[in-house]
Formats: C-alpha cells, structure tokens, sequence
C-alpha cells in the first residue's frame, strides 16, 4: 500500500464531507493537535517505566483522545451522533491534575519552561496545546465544531503544566521560577 495518494499536490486536501484549502482554518486546528500529538509521544518515550508508569498510560490515553479531537475537527460539518470527544473526558483530566498537584511543592511564582529535559517537553506540550486551543476557537467562530472539544484542550494544557512541574519534582529538580515578578500564588 502506498502511503502517497498525490491528491494534496494542488494544495487541497480531503476533510470529512468535502475538499479544502490545505490552509484552511479547520485543517490549521486538526493540525495543531497532531503536532501536539507528536510532542506528547516525544514526552512519553522520554519516561522511566519505574518513575513515570502512572502518566505514561495517561499520556497514551491522551494521544488517542488527541486522535479523536482531530477526527470531530475533520468534519465539513457537525454531526452530532458521531463526535468522540466528552466532557467526562474534560472531568477526568481534572480528577489527574488534582493527583499530580497534590504531589507538587507549593507555586508561588510563575513558572519557566525549564529543569529537567522531560519538564521542557512537557512545556512544549502545554504550549502547542494552547496554539491548537486557539484555533480551534477560531474555527468554532466561523463554523459549528463539537464544543466539548475547545474545553478539553484548554484543561489539557493545564494537565502538561500540571505534569511539567510532576516530572521536576519526582526527579528532584526545582521548577524554575520568574524571578523578575512579585509572588502571585497564595494557598
């Protein structure tokens, strides 16, 4: 089997119901998700089954969620009976921000993308989730998207800050913090 088909080489490509632009909004967002998807793979296979065991299977779960926010992005238009994204899916990354926090130090600073190699992807994470997150706003502005999908990334992005600060601490390394600002966070 082939992995070319030679349909994109006019600059279009197939969605769900039709044919758009490769540029189009609705192909900026999916592909912002699968960019994210990617860094989150490259955070994964950075763990130590030993140390990171928990996340690394909520990490692949949320690489096959990804998958699915892409797939309710791809359709030319909204079809309700067939998007794969839910807000239990939202609530449950909230039940894992909530376990990852309670093994973090006390914030008191914002934090820099930093102190361990694994803690910066994990950064990366955090801030292509939030470039998706944009466009997928931006694609809902103008079309119907499966709204559930814009609440999953936004607390998605929370759950890899959650998890950089995780990574920091469970390797013994401080989180870097912004100096240059007063101390914003208080119990």
């Amino acid at each position: 089997m082939s992995i070319y088909t030679r349909t994109g080489d006019q600059g279009e490509t197939s969605v769900i119901g039709g044919r758009v632009s490769k540029d189009d909004i609705r192909v900026e967002a999916y592909g912002a998700i699968d960019e994210l998807n990617g860094f989150v793979g490259q955070a994964r296979s950075m763990m130590h089954d030993e140390v990171f065991a928990d996340v690394r299977e909520q990490l692949l779960e949320i690489q096959h969620e990804l998958f699915d926010c892409g797939s309710d992005l791809a359709y030319a238009r909204l079809d309700e009976g067939k998007m794969k994204v839910t807000g239990d899916m939202t609530e449950r990354l909230e039940r894992w921000i909530d376990d990852l926090q309670a093994g973090n130090p006390p914030i008191e600073r914002f934090i820099l993308p930093g102190g361990t190699g694994l803690a910066s992807v994990l950064h990366v994470c955090r801030t292509v989730c939030r470039r998706a997150e944009r466009r997928t706003v931006t694609l809902g502005r103008s079309q119907e998207i499966n709204g559930e999908t814009v609440a999953y990334l936004n607390r998605l992005s929370d759950y890899f800050f959650a998890l950089a600060r995780t990574a920091n601490t469970r390797l013994g390394v401080t989180d870097v913090e912004y100096i240059r600002g007063a101390k914003v966070f208080r119990d």
